[in-house]
């Protein structure tokens, strides 16, 4: 996101290419999110025919100076960026609107045309970036809120020292906080550690004397430099960890030395280990942490290795059962065709002989008979006639019901 020195450069050059003339023309973006408190319609009212008097910056924030409050205010937030019509800014990378694209960038939130035909835009791609009006913006939150400038107000070395001997955060977090200090961001913060050989996660009441003066100067170096060449990156000097800290691990180096990541603060922080090491009582909890990781992978490792053995063991009993299922599988039909052949074809008898003539009799006992059990046939009540004659003969006699086929067992 832009940092110092991406503001500065564009302060630098409103104060360069608009201070001094009126606006003419003026269109904000109907973003509710970007366009922050006021009415898309009464900032446009409120700029035309105003003159710029002067480009303030705090930290990340500017904001115009007109000949008549309210002033507008730009936060830059993720990717944004002051474009100025027919003049050369630095680009930060994820705020660059190619030159071919329509004027003003579909991305435009406020575009402002001047008395001379010059035309400025703020463009914000990610829309986290906030444009407010503000009667006076140093008066108000967030840039009341800020700690001072860096580059503007620096700390003095005595203050500086102090100020970190009351803090027991990391100093990457301490760095990060604006209220703190302004203007430093996550590229810079990393590259004032590594030049001052300082560890991301040491606490920031636990550094020596000697190393906070080397981080105070640093820190007066790294501003400089990236304002001196328009916080152009390529521009940077070639030992700076600013070229390898957004590569992916294992293939970043900077003077031929690994860099590592660690998150501080929620924050990816780059660093190299050869050379920020951690001091003292941070040592000390680093080295039990790592001892305390490094117990709970072996512990992982050996349970995993168990479950590995164990599900190898069930696996091959799984296997030995399937097969064996298999083999009972196979021989249920074998057993079921051996049962049905040793089935007998029973002659059916004939139950009324009186109602059937012999030429059917023969036909019948021709037949295949049905297999089934016998059971006493039913024959006519006394009620309905029937003599006792026949009531002997009845009983004698059987019929042929069929079977229930039988269940085959679940398994």
């Amino acid at each position: 996101m832009p940092e110092l020195p991406e503001v500065e450069a564009a302060r630098l050059a409103l104060e360069e290419h608009c201070v001094g003339k009126r606006i003419v023309r003026c269109s904000a973006a109907e973003d509710t999110k970007v366009i922050d408190g006021v009415a898309p319609s009464r900032l446009e009212a409120a700029l035309v025919g105003r003159t710029i008097a002067a480009a303030r910056r705090k930290g990340k924030n500017l904001w115009l100076v007109l000949d008549s409050p309210p002033s507008p205010s730009f936060q830059f937030g993720m990717a944004g960026a002051i474009y100025i019509k027919g003049v050369e800014l630095s680009k930060y990378k994820r705020s660059a609107v190619s030159p071919t694209e329509e004027w003003p960038s579909k991305y435009s939130k406020l575009f402002v045309e001047l008395d001379d035909g010059l035309e400025f835009s703020f463009t914000d791609k990610r829309r986290f970036a906030k444009i407010r009006l503000l009667d006076n913006p140093e008066a108000v939150p967030p840039i009341s809120e800020l700690g001072p400038d860096a580059l503007c107000e620096p700390m003095q070395l005595d203050d500086f020292v102090q100020s970190f001997g009351r803090k027991n955060a990391p100093i990457k977090s301490l760095l990060l906080d604006q209220s703190f200090m302004s203007g430093i961001g996550n590229w810079m913060a990393d590259e004032v550690l590594y030049q001052a050989r300082i560890h991301p996660m040491q606490t920031s009441s636990k550094i020596s004397k000697e190393k906070c003066k080397a981080l105070h100067r640093c820190i007066k170096e790294v501003i400089e430099k990236s304002v001196e060449v328009g916080a152009d990156s390529n521009e940077f000097p070639e030992n700076w960890i600013f070229h390898s800290r957004e590569k992916k691990p294992g293939k970043a180096f900077v003077d031929g030395k690994k860099i590592d990541f660690v998150t501080v603060g929620g924050r990816t922080s780059a660093y190299v280990p050869e050379l920020q090491m951690l001091d003292g009582a941070d040592a000390a909890a680093a080295n039990r942490s790592k001892k305390g990781r490094d117990k709970v992978e072996e512990n992982v490792g050996k349970t995993s290795k168990k479950g590995q053995k164990a599900a190898l063991k069930e696996g091959g009993k799984a296997a030995q059962k399937t097969d064996v299922d298999e083999e009972e599988e196979d021989d249920k039909p074998a057993k079921r065709r051996a049962k049905g052949a040793k089935a007998l074809p029973k002659k059916v008898v004939n139950t009324r002989a009186d109602d059937h003539e012999e030429g059917e009799d023969e036909d019948e006992e021709s037949k295949p008979a049905k297999r089934g059990r016998k059971r006493p046939a039913k024959g006519p009540s006394k009620k309905e006639g029937c003599s006792s004659d026949d009531e002997d003969s009845a009983g004698k006699e059987e019929t042929v019901v069929a079977a229930k086929r039988p269940q085959r067992k679940k398994r």
